[in-house]
């Protein structure tokens, strides 16, 4: 039987275009795995999304194609999106086909104050981002890259105080950053942080993650994929074995599946314009993480 909250999903499914059918894709989309926000027991679903490269596209047959990577990511279950003023025309592009879905309601929308210092210099930014985002607040507003961190992360609790943020937090995409990040996040406790990890990038397991748990911070994992260089490592290789029998059926989701099994992770945010591989990203919100044994034997995978 159908029950109210599959009726109004469906509702919104249709919104979008998508043809609900039986097993409808709502019902699809609850199985996506979710994990709390630590700050205020908020769920978001495990697989998010980046833009990072992936939305700084003009008119034409790529942008076309993101209409339909935003497409399967909601319809999957997806939500959070990461986004940054200083990824080119991220934020136009991402802004202009919620707008032409009627999807911004569906979404987290993640943004940063990146490479501005100063309080005026980054709230004129943060404006700015709201008009390209076409919205009037953001869920996650982040001090990209610890630039200026404690004027902009005070800028941030501004912004939220005045119901234009949702939550704060702070990021970063190296290893060399790690010990400013884990001291920042240690003195501002902020509701988010967001740092590279991966099955070949495990330096944050060493002190951001841990300090992450104990302090109760949700963890967006950024670099999940080394951008890209993972598929080169194993271009030639199947899939092992022992990940087909627990029906893990791409590289893409073993390695999204390593991060995930990480309990500190919130989030994975996978960058993708092509909506097949958006669509093999979803599934590895599916199914159980990966256990001790599968994550030293991808480990040992990559190694040789």
């Amino acid at each position: 039987m159908t029950n109210r909250r599959e009726l109004i999903r469906a509702a919104m499914l249709a919104a979008l275009g998508v043809a609900v059918t039986r097993p409808s894709i709502a019902a699809a989309a609850a199985t996506m795995r979710m994990r709390p926000i630590p700050a205020t027991g908020e769920m978001l679903p495990v697989i998010g999304m980046g833009s990072s490269g992936s939305f700084e596209v003009g008119p034409g047959p790529e942008r076309e194609a993101l209409r339909e990577v935003i497409r399967r990511f909601l319809a999957g279950g997806g939500r959070l999106i990461d986004t940054a003023p200083t990824y080119s025309n991220a934020e136009d592009v991402l802004g202009e086909l919620l707008a032409d879905a009627n999807a911004r309601a569906q979404c987290f929308i993640a943004t940063k104050l990146s490479g501005v210092s100063g309080h005026e210099a980054g709230r004129a930014q943060f404006e700015a981002s709201l008009v390209r985002l076409r919205t009037d607040h953001v869920e996650l507003l982040q001090v990209h890259n610890l630039g200026d961190w404690k004027t902009q992360l005070e800028l941030a609790r501004e912004l939220q105080k005045e119901g234009r943020v949702k939550y704060v937090g702070l990021t970063h995409f190296r290893d060399s950053a790690h010990e400013e990040l884990a001291a920042a996040v240690a003195a501002s406790r902020p509701d988010f942080l967001q740092i590279n990890y991966s099955v070949t990038q495990r330096a944050a397991a060493e002190r951001v993650l841990p300090l992450a748990r104990d302090l109760g911070v949700a963890v967006l994992a950024n670099r999940n994929f080394d951008d890209g260089a993972l598929f080169a490592r194993v271009a030639d290789k199947p899939v092992p074995a022992w990940a087909m029998e627990a029906g893990i059926t791409s590289w893409a989701q073993l390695f999204l599946k390593f991060a995930l099994s990480h309990p500190a992770v919130t989030t994975v945010i996978p960058a993708t314009g092509k909506p097949h591989r958006q669509s093999d990203n979803i599934k590895a919100g599916h199914g159980p993480d990966l256990d001790g044994k599968q994550r030293r034997a991808l480990i040992a995978a990559l190694s040789s």
